[in-house]
């Protein structure tokens, strides 16, 4: 990269910026826009609510029409009073509506409710989720959500539901609560075949969640927020965190679907399949509408019924925490036989860094976890991780110490190749002079960058490990959030309404690293990389701004992270630039050089490339400037 690209990138970065500053809407602008959104907003609310009143009212109808019908098919099961029926365990505390025959409200006991401050969490309550099965009998449909149903076989862990129809006609809703967060459920019909098709074999379920927001930043939760679901032939996918989908079909049969918020998720998983093409929405909400909502979820599925009544439809709830080893723990309570997968529910990141997460990351942290706090834990997987990664961090360093001796002698050997025309000889003469010593320049990129997937990799862990939930370190309330040191109530572009103490100290540490590996940098630098590297200085320290803004509303405990590893970063490449004793360094070079002299070596590998590619490239400027010489000479002539 020649002086004059730099120039027109600096300038074009410049050019952008200035453009971004000066077309920023004013605060009317700003308003007026806000207004029409919420106009927008308000409009589409209306028209949403108007549908679904019409809906409601077509229902409503219906249901009337049935209530004076005497002889209608489960005329006395729509009328009743509506109580509630609760399952419990040490884990969770699950409330059944008797109309409908459904969990209404879901509570998980053991972790802290972060936006109301109680000490369990309420994953969802009668007015955010419903769920219907509807069954298409031959005169009408069975809407299980409009009969009331009769309670039988109460415990602490099961229950039975009976919507009767007539004499020896009813539907059978069974649950049984295991031992932690799963819940067990059989929906059959008894003497009612008659009353469908003979090629039933399908039932409807229409399932709707509005996604409670748990944690106190809404932006961050909103980002690892999603409807979920498992393909039966293997493999998750999620629909949008960001973007509105709404009826999106999914053309594969599906075991199981989740409505995830960042820690907690309510699934459903169905025995004998969901069937292909399912409709999925999810719907995000900003801070301001959403009213403490995050999403509004749906899933419109078909799924196995059976209108003998021989064999009933089976399916299980898991309302619980998104706990990696305790999903998989759970899991071994289906009583499906499936590989269900539910820890995918639990984000580690793409496959190369999914798999550090999944067989170094998590086995380290659940280790360290059982003896030290949480905060403790991350320093001590840095200082592992350090300690893992040293050799290579001293090999690149000492490759880039090599380069830092052996400067004055190539500023020698490169001084009469000033001319831009003979910039590629100046690096022959570099690769040369590299050769000779035995130093090759690109030594120390490959350790460097095998380090970038353990950052990446922590990036996607961190704020999915639940155990960072609630916990305390230093002056961090919750690891699992940012950490105000300010906060007012108005959102400022690019930065929010706060400012995140480790974020800054975050920043703060990336400054101090930037100027390290520059000073290293630079002083290796010949001749015009000098000059680039001063103009590409400035650049690199923007670099820490952007990640301010980026990082702002993230987790105090991935900052936290960051901040320790940019610390050893910058500690480690100190100790190394004050124990490397830089004449012994370039005796031992010389001493290289004078063996490689006495006993020449034939290059081979990256060097060996490099050179013949410089040489190609030499061979091409040469003929391209005879041509041009020759071209000019023609002309003259």
């Amino acid at each position: 990269m020649d002086k004059n690209t730099i120039t027109g990138i600096v300038l074009i970065a410049l050019l952008f910026i200035g453009f971004t500053w000066w077309s920023q809407p004013s605060e009317e602008e700003i308003k007026a826009q806000q207004e029409q959104l919420a106009q927008q907003e308000a409009a589409k609310d209306k028209a949403a609510k108007a549908e679904k009143d019409a809906v409601k009212a077509q229902r409503e109808r219906a249901l009337q029409q049935t209530l004076e019908d005497s002889t209608a098919l489960f005329h006395n099961a729509l009328k009743g009073t509506a109580q509630n029926v609760v399952l419990k365990n040490k884990h969770v505390e699950l409330t059944f509506n008797t109309k409908g025959a459904t969990v209404e409200k879901a509570v998980i006991k053991g972790y802290k409710d972060n936006i109301k401050e109680k000490n369990d969490v309420v994953l969802f309550d009668k007015n955010e989720q419903s769920l219907n099965y509807t069954l298409v009998a031959k005169e009408t449909n069975i809407s299980t959500q409009d009969l009331y149903f009769n309670v039988s076989a109460l415990t602490d862990s099961t229950v039975v539901f009976t919507a009767e129809a007539a004499a020896g006609k009813n539907i059978v809703l069974s649950y049984l609560l295991g031992k932690d967060y799963m819940l067990h459920m059989r929906l059959s019909v008894e003497g009612m075949a008659g009353l469908f098709a003979p090629n039933t074999s399908t039932m409807d379920i229409n399932w709707q969640e509005k996604c409670r927001q748990q944690e106190k930043g809404f932006n961050f939760e909103n980002r690892y927020a999603t409807l979920t679901y498992h393909e039966s032939e293997g493999g998750t996918d999620y629909l949008s965190e960001t973007s509105e989908k709404i009826d999106k079909p999914i053309e594969e049969r599906i075991d199981w679907v989740a409505f995830k918020n960042q820690f907690f998720s309510a699934v459903m998983i169905a025995k004998n399949d969901f069937q292909p093409n399912a409709l999925m929405t999810s719907i995000p909400y900003d801070k301001k509408s959403g009213d403490g909502y995050l999403k509004s979820y749906q899933a419109k599925m078909k799924s196995f019924f059976d209108p003998t009544g021989k064999q009933p439809s089976e399916f299980e709830f898991y309302y619980g925490p998104n706990d990696f080893r305790l999903l998989q723990n759970v899991e071994e309570q289906s009583t499906f036989g499936k590989d269900l997968e539910l820890q995918r529910l639990v984000y580690l990141g793409w496959p190369l860094f999914r798999i550090i997460n999944r067989w170094f990351t998590i086995y380290v942290f659940d280790w360290l976890s059982t003896f030290f706090p949480m905060g403790v834990v991350l320093i001590l997987i840095t200082l592992l991780l350090k300690v893992i990664t040293f050799p290579m961090v001293k090999k690149s360093y000492m490759s880039s110490a090599k380069m830092r001796v052996l400067k004055p002698k190539l500023d020698e050997a490169t001084k009469q190749y000033d001319k831009p025309e003979d910039q590629m000889k100046k690096q022959q003469a570099m690769m040369q002079l590299y050769s000779e010593y035995g130093v090759s320049p690109l030594s120390g990129c490959l350790p460097m960058l095998i380090q970038l997937p353990i950052w990446i990799a922590m990036f996607n862990f961190v704020p999915n490990a639940i155990q960072l939930r609630g916990q305390s370190f230093l002056w961090m309330q919750d690891l699992s959030t940012y950490d105000p040191i300010v906060e007012w109530g108005t959102n400022i572009w690019l930065i929010g309404d706060h400012l995140s103490l480790t974020c800054i100290l975050f920043c703060g540490a990336n400054i101090l690293y930037t100027w390290f590996t520059m000073q290293q940098q630079k002083d290796q630098m010949v001749g015009q990389q000098a000059e680039q590297m001063k103009m590409m200085q400035w650049m690199m320290y923007l670099m820490p701004l952007m990640f301010f803004f980026m990082f702002n509303d993230y987790s105090s405990g991935l900052n936290f992270y960051y901040f320790i590893s940019l610390f050893f970063s910058a500690a480690i490449m100190f100790t190394l630039r004050k124990t490397t004793n830089e004449k012994k360094l370039l005796d031992y070079l010389e001493a290289r050089r004078s063996e490689n002299q006495k006993n020449p070596k034939k290059q081979n590998g990256l060097m060996a490339r490099m050179q013949a590619m410089q040489e190609l490239q030499q061979k091409q400027q040469e003929e391209l400037r005879r041509k041009k010489e020759d071209l000019n000479r023609r002309k003259k002539q």
